[in-house]
């Protein structure tokens, strides 16, 4: 069933949302200082294409630069990436296939908001 979900996923939301998290990971790993954000946002990006079976741990060993990475980053582009998941999670829950991915693009909010000290991991 996960397969199912991630290949539709794939075709309605996933791709575009890989592609955005991926272009905007170029953009800060061309800025030198802004290397651990582009690491992050191709970590999300991966996540993007695959999210069923996967969940978002937090690292708890993460530290205080991670802590005031996590506060920028909110602050530029995570409350707007936030809000651009929940308005495009609203198409999704209209159709019943596509509830579980309007949750699916729920769930990655967290990990839009404060991706550093955040680790993707396979639920199994």
């Amino acid at each position: 069933m996960r397969t199912i979900l991630n290949v539709i996923w794939l075709v309605f939301a996933g791709l575009w949302l890989a592609i955005g998290y991926a272009v905007a990971g170029i953009i800060c790993c061309i800025l030198i200082i802004t290397i651990p954000f582009g690491i992050a946002s191709f970590r999300i990006a991966a996540y993007a294409l695959w999210p069923f079976g996967r969940t978002v741990v937090r690292d708890q060993d993460a530290g205080v630069f991670s802590a005031l990475g996590n506060i920028i980053w909110c602050v530029v582009a995570g409350i707007w990436l936030a809000i651009g998941h929940v308005i495009t999670s609203i198409p999704l829950f209209i159709s019943i296939i596509g509830i579980p991915l309007g949750i699916a693009n729920l769930k990655m909010i967290p990990v839009s908001l404060l991706p550093l000290g955040a680790r993707i991991v396979d639920v199994d």
